[in-house]
């Protein structure tokens, strides 16, 4: 990774910005800002930022990207005493400020009189169809990449590593996207996850008319009895391992 580091402008004296550029994978060419507090402590976010400065320091014209003082978001007004600090946008609330609510009459309320200059009509308008369902979208879990969960140090939690039957179908699908789409599958369908029926070259010719929607973006797999005592007996060694480690420390 390239690493290039700063004075930073919009901070405290002290404070220096680090901008890592990504050199490989599908985030290539994309950068991530960092921050080194004056004792060395390594910022991530926005967040962890205002929980370090608290109350000494303004985030609320702060760019964390570009590390500098917005002034069209500067107040023209000086802070106000008692107002909440909001660590999650890095910026204060003044809970004296009360948004306007727009009043109008009500039209239900008006007396209406009703003049027919016409026959009624026969004819049903009424026309139910039942129960609509709502298409489902194809590849939504496109819409997560990028996002990443993350521990309590503001570390990125990894994700798992699919067995090797485990096969994706899908335009550029990551591991993360295929664990969202069995993720939903199991949770929202009453039917078995088992995957897609039609073959791959045929749903990457038309993926809009031969994918299944109910199932998760994988290629059909069976799971045999075997497979699911192999991993029972990977997580009976796990949690054999973790009591051992809990006796090992208490």
């Amino acid at each position: 990774m390239d690493k290039r580091k700063s004075d930073v402008s919009g901070l405290p004296t002290g404070w220096i910005r680090e901008e890592v550029v990504r050199k490989s994978g599908l985030s290539a060419g994309k950068t991530d800002v960092y921050y080194y507090s004056p004792d060395g402590r390594k910022i991530r976010s926005k967040p962890m930022l205002a929980r370090i400065l608290g109350d000494s320091f303004d985030l609320s014209a702060f760019d964390f990207r570009s590390g500098r003082i917005i002034s069209s978001a500067l107040r023209k007004s000086k802070r106000q005493k008692g107002s909440a600090f909001d660590f999650a946008r890095g910026m204060r609330h003044d809970s004296s400020l009360v948004l306007p609510i727009r009043q109008t009459a009500s039209i239900f309320k008006q007396p209406v009189t009703v003049i027919r200059n016409r026959p009624e009509s026969k004819t049903k308008t009424d026309i139910k169809h039942g129960n609509q369902d709502q298409p489902k979208q194809l590849f939504w879990e496109k819409r997560l990449q990028g996002l990443h969960a993350r521990d309590n140090m503001e570390d990125i939690i990894q994700s798992l590593e699919l067995p090797r039957n485990v096969q994706g179908i899908g335009p550029d699908l990551t591991t993360e996207n295929i664990l969202q789409s069995i993720s939903a599958a199991l949770h929202l369908n009453n039917i078995p996850v088992m995957g897609q029926n039609a073959n791959k070259s045929t749903l990457q010719k038309n993926p809009g008319v031969h994918i299944d929607a109910n199932q998760p973006h994988i290629q059909q797999l069976m799971v045999s009895d075997e497979d699911i005592r192999r991993q029972e007996l990977r997580v009976q060694e796990a949690r054999r391992r973790l009591q051992e480690v809990m006796k090992q420390s208490a």
